[in-house]
């Protein structure tokens, strides 16, 4: 926005609150005005969109102490709201031009002074500074063995990332030598342009964002001021994390510049297989082998468990192939603490060779049962189809 619209605008007025309105105060009225005039909630309202913008930009001054002050300071300075565009008259009764006002240069055109030196810092606010840049976000992988997928685990991840050159300690600039300030940017690394009643910032093209010029640059990173690094570092990975989850471990990732805060560190898991157990959800499973006569007259068999003793569970009578059981709390660890259970699926097994008194006994058992034919409900099914 323009200088006179700062000065002029009555951002209170605009959120409706006093001017020794407290900071918690101006966020509390901030978020029920947002919440009432947002454009998700007024689909099609031109007017509410713009009182959306009205209001998220005196938020953005009032919420800042320091631009909060500046505004205030301003205002005092020449009347709030008491400004008018092409020129006007002061208390004193003196003449002034607002345009020349700000821009730096005298009604008297000694083209010197003006009050826009003064108030450079307000309306260019840490133009001359270097911003602080974030670390960039780092992706790495790690293979768990399906132990550690289900109880969690600290492991060792070697990462390789952009971190301050050591030779030009960051500066980009070769021993001796430093670098200037952009003079396209004045070392903020951005650019504004008009949008409007806003102002939308880009990187600045000359300095590649990074504020400064490096005329002699360093001959390890090139004038960058970053250079690769390698480093190991111990990460925890939660219970209970699955196969091909994408973990963020937050402000892990690449150094930031001049201060800014380190990127992401982003680790894809990869599970190795149980030669027993598997898995489903919070669940682990396993297919656990019972005779013919277990599964016919039913009994209590006993369940291997992934990290502790087994478990007896009862196996009813009759029971078929394929039948589920369920180990309540013998499963993977959840997120707040608590276990899965372990289900246990049923496999009826068939001998391969029988002689002697088991031979015996099984000829008798189909004799026994001839008269059942396991298939008739088959044939019947098939008749009435």
């Amino acid at each position: 926005m323009s200088t006179k619209d700062y000065v002029e605008k009555d951002y209170y007025k605009v959120l409706g609150v006093p001017k020794d309105a407290t900071t918690a105060e101006i966020k509390k009225t901030y978020r029920k005005l947002a919440r009432e005039f947002h454009p998700d909630a007024n689909k099609g309202d031109a007017k509410a969109e713009d009182r959306f913008k009205d209001i998220s930009e005196a938020y953005d001054v009032l919420s800042d102490d320091k631009r909060r002050k500046e505004y205030d300071e301003a205002r005092s300075l020449f009347g709030a709201g008491g400004m008018r565009g092409g020129g006007g008259t002061n208390g004193a009764g003196y003449n002034f031009d607002f345009g020349d006002l700000f821009n730096g240069a005298p009604a008297g055109g000694n083209g010197s002074g003006g009050i826009g030196d003064v108030f450079g810092g307000l309306f260019n606010r840490g133009g001359r500074q270097p911003q602080p840049r974030r670390g960039a976000d780092v992706e790495t992988e790690v293979t768990l063995s399906f132990e550690e997928a289900v109880d969690g685990a600290t492991v060792p991840l070697r990462m390789t990332s952009q971190a301050a050159c050591r030779t030009c300690a960051g500066t980009g600039a070769k021993a001796g030598t430093t670098p200037r300030v952009c003079p396209t940017c004045v070392g903020a690394g951005t650019v504004s342009r008009g949008q409007g009643a806003f102002a939308l910032s880009d990187p600045c093209r000359d300095c590649k964002g990074r504020g400064m010029i490096v005329d002699d640059p360093c001959t390890d990173c090139h004038g960058s001021g970053r250079a690769t690094s390698a480093r190991t570092m111990q990460v925890r990975i939660p219970a209970g994390v699955q196969d091909a989850q994408r973990i963020r471990l937050k402000a892990k990732g690449a150094q930031g510049e001049r201060g800014g805060q380190p990127g992401d560190l982003y680790v894809t898991v990869h599970v190795d297989t149980h030669p027993v157990f598997g898995r489903k959800g919070d669940n682990l499973t396993v297919t656990v082998p019972v005779s013919f006569p277990e599964a016919a007259l039913g009994g209590t068999i006993e369940v291997p468990t992934l990290n502790g003793p087994a478990v007896k569970l009862r196996l009813p009578a009759g029971s078929a192939n394929g039948l589920t059981l369920r180990a309540r709390g013998k499963g993977a660890t959840r997120k707040d603490g608590t276990r899965g259970d372990l289900l246990v699926t049923v496999e009826v097994t068939v001998p391969q060779e029988t002689s002697g008194e088991a031979l015996t006994a099984l000829e008798q058992y189909r004799e026994a049962t001839a008269s059942q034919d396991p298939r008739a409900d088959l044939f019947r099914a098939a008749e009435g189809a």
